[in-house]
């Protein structure tokens, strides 16, 4: 009987990537996936370890996977057991533990125990020195968008961030095999890749001369890879004004870019060790504005680091305003253990980081009703592939990635139409059909 695998997932896009990678291992391998709120044989939960939220939501859902079969195999595997592997191990039940790298080890070891070929207790979660980027690849995605993993790790030393600590140095999936996965998941239907890391903008920085995010995009372009390609979060420091100008041409790139910028205040991005300053930030904007004129702009964006003053606050602020972001992921600050930050004076209490939270949210959630009155009072088309459809209805994304709901009788998901934007409603575009 085939054993009965459970595949749960926290945190980015990349862990999401990489789980869907482990569930096709496992499947290759004579496994069957199932629902993670089921009693399967095998659980693999890829956990996150952004904030103390994210630690402890990692923590809840392999109790929740014990509860569901206590005899299982659960392994735990991704940041959270990179950073603290002894703390995921003393959880009564759990089976493995694995850390960043070599994750797909994963599908051979968790077989081996359920086969009581291998004792239960298996712990790996080495230092990440001198590894290379894990072969990996997907070969379908459950919708009509996939994320392709192209890079790990991050070599930025941000004061407040754990993650750095978590995946390592950067590294990058070498351009044929990223041609070759990006090629392989549109023949077999995806319309739209995202290509994503941990620090993407840093894609091909140890490969050698040549190799870079921009001339990546532009072999991807040359070839028609794909229908639409879309770019992971971006650092603005790395995106300069000759990378703009070499992909502003770039018929799949989708003209919407995240950037992740995290304040607007130039005190609090010094604090952050951030490698730009509020005016560059901004700079970045104006030129992907300049050469991609559709452009669209989504973000991210942390209240009360320890220090932030009340002007400091308000500066950001003024930095969304300006800088008109059709979407922002306002949170707030929170303590790593090991990073700079946490030791930091001036330490915010919650109630005031709670408070900056809710003024910042609704403040972005007004600046992108305008910006979804312009869109709409241009009545211009847009480019929607169509995504998940109830009643004739489909709910899709354009290639700014406005959200947009339209009636489409007669077509099918992953369909490519153009819409006519009529109104909006709590950030989402009413459309109909333009032809």
């Amino acid at each position: 009987m085939m054993p009965t695998v459970a595949v749960c997932t926290l945190g980015c896009k990349v862990a999401q990537y990489e789980s869907e990678a482990i569930g096709e291992a496992f499947e290759r391998a004579g496994a069957t996936l199932v629902s993670e709120d089921t009693a399967a044989d095998i659980y693999v939960i890829n956990t996150c370890t952004v904030t103390a939220e994210s630690d402890r939501k990692s923590r809840q859902t392999v109790r929740r996977a014990i509860s569901h079969n206590p005899n299982a195999v659960v392994a735990v595997v991704g940041c959270y057991s990179q950073r603290s592997a002894r703390e995921v191990a003393s959880i009564e039940g759990v089976s493995i533990v694995l850390g960043t790298q070599d994750k797909l080890s994963v599908v051979p070891i968790a077989l081996g125990m359920l086969e009581g070929e291998r004792e239960r207790g298996y712990i790996s979660a080495p230092e990440l020195l001198g590894v290379g980027f894990e072969e990996m690849k997907i070969t379908r995605a459950p919708r009509t968008r996939a994320y392709v993993k192209i890079e790990d790790g991050c070599e930025s030393r941000c004061s407040y961030c754990a993650i750095r600590l978590a995946r390592g140095p950067v590294r990058s999936k070498p351009v044929s095999e990223v041609i070759s996965e990006v090629e392989g998941l549109y023949a077999r239907g995806t319309r739209e890749v995202v290509l994503t890391g941990i620090e993407t903008g840093s894609y091909g920085k140890d490969l050698g001369e040549g190799a870079s995010l921009a001339e990546l995009i532009l072999e991807l372009d040359r070839r028609h890879s794909c229908d639409r390609l879309r770019l992971g979060s971006l650092a603005p420091e790395l995106v300069g004004e000759e990378f703009i100008k070499k992909v502003a041409g770039a018929k799949i790139l989708a003209p919407h870019f995240h950037l992740s910028v995290q304040s607007g205040s130039d005190n609090v991005l010094r604090a952050m060790r951030r490698r730009y300053n509020r005016e560059g930030a901004l700079r970045t904007i104006e030129l992907l504005r300049e050469y991609i004129p559709r452009a669209q702009f989504t973000t991210d964006l942390m209240v009360g680091f320890p220090g932030e003053s009340e002007e400091d606050f308000l500066s950001t602020v003024d930095f969304a305003r300006r800088a008109r972001f059709l979407d922002a992921h306002v949170f707030a600050y929170s303590k790593r253990e090991g990073t700079d930050a946490a030791s930091m004076k001036g330490q915010i209490d919650s109630a005031t980081k709670k408070e900056r939270s809710r003024r910042l949210i609704e403040v972005c959630h007004g600046v992108r009703d305008s910006v979804l009155d312009e869109i709409v009072a241009r009545g211009e088309p847009l480019s929607v592939i169509l995504e998940t459809e109830r009643e004739g209805v489909f709910s899709s994304h354009s290639s700014e990635f406005c959200e947009v709901e339209l009636e489409a009788r007669g077509f099918s998901q992953g369909d490519m139409v153009r819409a006519i934007p009529v109104s909006h409603e709590n950030g989402i575009i009413k459309g109909r059909l333009a032809d």
